[in-house]
């Protein structure tokens, strides 16, 4: 039986920035990217979330480890090269990566924006891969239906999964039907690198966070995210925290 990937076998082990990016390259600039050019991050566990702000640069660095581990720069697998068009940044050249001791057999790239783009080349030039994912054109599909499709029928263990933001699409029934499909992708030796903003898929059992903020890349315990806390405040109160909101002061 398969079981859940040691740390020394994760696919990707370490990110790190070892050359000096040019100042004139806006990606220079970005906070995660300036974290990593003076610091290593090792990853220790299959699943590692990434948190923090808008602008903090997560997606930045989702997308350059995608491309860097060869994927599709707007999504899919290793065999997608198709792309609507060059928006990705130049982060990936200056990325290094260190690999554990095994090898995929599988992976994907999901971002939620150009997932559409995605679907639209399974739909022409690779109609026959279609069966993998529940043999329904995933346009007939709903954003939600379409990735549940690919993550029960096209993610199959052995694999590197890396997702931007996924529950952007998902009800959090979908959600929780996400988690359930990647406990068991981890007992098939999978890893998941995952940018989100959702508090429920931070505390995901055994997942480390990574809370990316102005000063650099820490970890920390869900319970201490802003994203949780504010949500857990919301939840427990809401009228104090809407008559704090809308309250003329607060502004």
């Amino acid at each position: 039986a398969m079981s859940e990937l040691a740390a020394k076998e994760l696919y990707i082990r370490q990110i790190s920035i070892p050359g000096d990016i040019p100042a004139d390259n806006y990606v220079a600039h970005i906070p995660v990217v300036r974290h990593l050019m003076c610091n290593t991050l090792e990853l220790y566990k299959p699943v590692t979330i990434l948190v923090g702000e808008n602008g903090i640069g997560k997606s930045t660095l989702i997308e350059a480890l995608a491309v860097t581990m060869r994927f599709n720069a707007e999504g899919g697998t290793k065999n997608f090269n198709f792309a609507t068009h060059e928006s990705h940044s130049s982060l990936h050249e200056y990325l290094h990566v260190i690999k554990g001791s095994k090898q995929t057999k599988d992976g994907f790239f999901l971002r939620a924006e150009s997932f559409y783009n995605v679907a639209t080349e399974l739909e022409g030039e690779l109609k026959e891969e279609l069966r993998h994912y529940g043999g329904k054109s995933l346009h007939e599909q709903s954003h939600g239906e379409s990735f549940m499709a690919l993550m029960e029928n096209r993610f199959w263990g052995k694999g590197l999964y890396i997702l931007d933001e996924p529950e952007a699409a998902l009800s959090p029934m979908r959600l929780m039907r996400m988690m359930y499909i990647m406990h068991d992708l981890i007992q098939r030796e999978s890893q998941f690198i995952i940018s989100t903003h959702s508090p429920l898929l931070m505390m995901f059992p055994g997942a480390d966070v990574l809370q990316c903020t102005q000063d650099g890349i820490e970890r920390v315990r869900y319970q201490d995210t802003e994203h949780y806390q504010i949500t857990r405040m919301f939840m427990d109160n809401p009228d104090r925290m809407f008559h704090y909101l809308f309250t003329e002061d607060a502004q």
